[in-house]
């Protein structure tokens, strides 16, 4: 995956509650098992005027011109509540959003997230609320930046505003998936020394369970038909 260090980018307000993952990315568009071809869908049934079409819904915010190329999301409580599914987290990134800054979220979306390269930011409802509305007096100009590997949100600083400065908390390990861009394989083999080490040690001490030691790893002799 492509690390996330600091990402700066026009942001985009999707001010609602408890958004599901079934309107992030509805069951009807979930139609490939892999990370690709779920852009479209994205939200789906408010971005577009039919069940299924593909007319934009010009009140959708994604859809207006001011906040073409947003790769920062603003949301509200709970995001990502609902199902586990995976795609939504698949549409999001493939769709080019890498951050999500809201007060809360569904614990399994966060972890889906950080898995897929996308920062899930946990600000207060106030200061959500403070970015989203520095960005609404012209969202192009007026870029947000989250910044990984500080640990913070910032806004402004030009001469007639000041700067907004909000910091957020990642644990360890999530904050090293970001940065480093692994996954949870990655990650895993980041301990390849200390796994081979072990199975060294372990092949030795039970030759008998490994195949291709001389020994089956499995007697199969005395089973009972």
């Amino acid at each position: 995956m492509e690390p996330l260090r600091e990402l700066n980018a026009v942001a985009a307000p999707l001010l609602r509650d408890n958004v599901d993952t079934d309107a992030i990315i509805p069951s009807r568009e979930m139609k490939t098992v892999s990370k690709t071809g779920l852009a479209d869908g994205l939200f789906a049934g408010w971005r577009y005027t039919a069940i299924g079409g593909r007319e934009p819904d010009p009140s959708f915010v994604l859809n207006r011109p001011a906040y073409a190329g947003a790769r920062i999301l603003l949301g509200g409580v709970n995001f990502g509540c609902g199902s586990s599914r995976e795609h939504a987290v698949w549409a999001l990134h493939e769709y080019g959003i890498r951050a999500v800054i809201a007060p809360s979220f569904a614990p399994i979306f966060a972890a889906n997230c950080i898995r897929n390269g996308i920062a899930p930011v946990r600000l207060s409802a106030e200061a959500v609320a403070a970015l989203a509305e520095h960005i609404a007096v012209d969202p192009p100009s007026r870029s947000i930046t989250v910044d990984v590997a500080r640990g913070e949100v910032r806004a402004g600083g030009g001469a007639a505003d000041g700067l907004l400065r909000f910091p957020f908390a990642l644990d360890a390990e999530s904050r090293d998936m970001l940065l480093e861009g692994l996954d949870a394989i990655d990650l895993t083999l980041k301990h390849r020394a200390e796994i081979d080490a072990f199975l060294g040690q372990d092949r030795a001490a039970r030759p008998w369970i490994y195949l291709g030691a001389g020994t089956p790893a499995v007697n199969t002799s005395d089973r009972h038909p």
